[in-house]
């Protein structure tokens, strides 16, 4: 998925000369005490690195200047062990390109009581020492992650490692490459986007492809591979008889195999994470990749159909975060709606395109018509969605900036079989419900394509804007449609006064 391992984490402690050398040689073991414990937590997945505790502007301008540099570092999370005087940071702070999360915290946990004294004092500042760095974060205007409680609790390290991840997300975009193969949906508006404006702001390079790119990979498949592959098949879904050997759709099922070979042959040779294909654009492609798509989402890679380059990279973002967790990540679309006098839903599902990392058993393999794209007809993972907390987000161009928009769902069992639905599928309750959040959603400008996941909350979402510097909407249980309409007015003010530098 992303290598974890060649990833740090940079722990940098503040202080001051004021205090003199024991004290700063206290500072500096206490600091290294608290990147051990850290590492050796199954919650924090990514690597801390203790660096050297920094006593002036030089040494912090020179730390940050480092991390820039660094290709393993992603991130930095800072901490005031004692009082470190925050105009010291303002050069280092300006130049960082990383992000940072200021972490609040303390070495010991109590205050031991019948001892404290004016030497424990000084060298356990935090308290203070943490809000003059927030401070200057604040007065600097700058985004970062601020995390309280004790360093060896275990809702400290789950708060430490979540953000970890996000960084890590983060990280993904800055070097994702996206092949978009074959163009937008035509007349569709909010898949298409500025692809400059999204490499400037993320750092993720989209460029296109045609399907002759992908056909000639397809073409150079080896039996070996093949037959391989269809063992594969065999043994990981249930497959209609159709589709077994002797089948009378066998060769639809070869066919998928070979598009799924001469794709990721493609991805691989171009260094593509994520990708977009349209129906209107196979040019000799068989059918229209449906196994193909699932299988390489499940495998990590990002995908949005349509066109939709914006969804495949959010997807590759969010799996990257998810990776480890319980619960999967999948390109979603709001398909229909289920309105009744109790409840109201929304079924999501795709023409083909749901990833089985969200599937509630082993997921069937069939072949079906699909009455669009004039192709043969395509093979597909079919299943549902097991039921529990879930969120879709959508991430669109709103042409001066770019917004992220998150509405937090509950999953539930369909009512009844669906014996003729020949697609993946999940059933959902949106929060608040369904009236309010479905106008919020439209008032928003959200997208019908979102990214689909059981494996993460909105925070790890609303730390991923706050790192990307994007508008942010959450849409959950506490949405209130004029307080909501009262929001979108204020982000239009606050990010035309941002965007022009007052």
């Amino acid at each position: 998925m992303n290598n974890i391992e060649a990833k740090e984490i940079w722990f940098v402690t503040g202080s001051q000369h004021l205090y003199g050398d024991e004290t700063l040689k206290q500072v500096a073991a206490n600091s290294k005490e608290i990147v051990s414990g850290l590492n050796d937590s199954s919650l924090v997945p990514i690597k801390l690195v203790h660096k050297d505790t920094v006593k002036s502007s030089d040494e912090i301008t020179k730390v940050m200047l480092d991390a820039n540099n660094s290709t393993a570092c992603i991130g930095v999370i800072t901490w005031m062990h004692t009082f470190s005087p925050a105009k010291m940071w303002i050069n280092g702070l300006s130049l960082l390109k990383k992000p940072i999360c200021h972490l609040h915290t303390q070495f010991n946990a109590e205050i031991p009581w019948s001892k404290i004294d004016m030497d424990f004092m000084n060298l356990n500042q935090s308290a203070h020492g943490d809000r003059e760095f927030g401070f200057i974060m604040s007065r600097m205007r700058k985004k970062r992650k601020v995390i309280v409680g004790h360093w060896k609790t275990e809702a400290t390290q789950t708060k430490i490692g979540n953000w970890q991840r996000v960084a890590l997300g983060w990280n993904e975009l800055q070097n994702l490459k996206v092949a978009r193969i074959g163009d937008n949906m035509r007349q569709v508006a909010v898949t298409e986007g500025d692809k400059v404006a999204a490499q400037i702001k993320f750092g993720v390079e989209v460029n296109g492809y045609d399907s002759s790119d992908v056909v000639k990979h397809i073409e150079q498949v080896s039996d070996k591979d093949l037959n391989s592959l269809l063992k594969e098949y065999e043994k990981d879904y249930n497959l209609t008889d159709s589709l077994k050997e002797g089948g009378d759709k066998r060769q639809s099922l070869v066919d998928a195999a070979k598009i799924e070979l001469g794709l990721r042959a493609f991805l691989e040779e171009g260094g593509f994470k994520a990708f977009t294909d349209t129906f209107e654009n196979l040019g000799d492609l068989k059918q229209l990749p449906g196994l193909a798509v699932q299988r390489l989402m499940a495998d990590g890679y990002g995908f949005g159909a349509e066109g939709d380059w914006k969804t495949a990279a959010l997807l590759r973002a969010m799996k990257v975060m998810a990776q480890g967790f319980e619960g999967g990540t999948s390109f979603m679309e709001d398909y229909t709606n289920h309105f009744t006098e109790n409840k109201d839903y929304v079924l999501g599902s795709h023409m083909l395109e749901i990833c089985p990392s969200i599937a509630d058993a082993k997921p069937s393999c069939e072949v079906h018509p699909l009455g669009i794209g004039g192709k043969e007809d395509p093979v597909r993972l079919v299943f549902n969605s097991p039921k529990g907390a879930a969120l879709n987000a959508s991430l669109v161009d709103m042409g001066t900036r770019f917004r992220l928009i998150v509405n937090e769902v509950e999953a539930v069992e369909p009512e009844a079989d669906l014996p003729n639905l020949p697609v993946a599928r999940v059933l959902w309750d949106p929060k608040p419900d369904m009236d309010t959040a479905v106008t919020a959603w439209i008032l928003a400008g959200g997208a019908h394509h979102t990214v689909y996941t059981q494996a993460l909350t909105t925070e790890f979402l609303e730390d991923f804007a706050d790192i990307a510097g994007i508008e942010l909407l959450v849409i959950d249980k506490d949405t209130k449609v004029r307080t909501f309409k009262d929001t979108l007015n204020a982000n239009e003010a606050y990010y035309h006064l941002f965007q022009h530098g007052m």
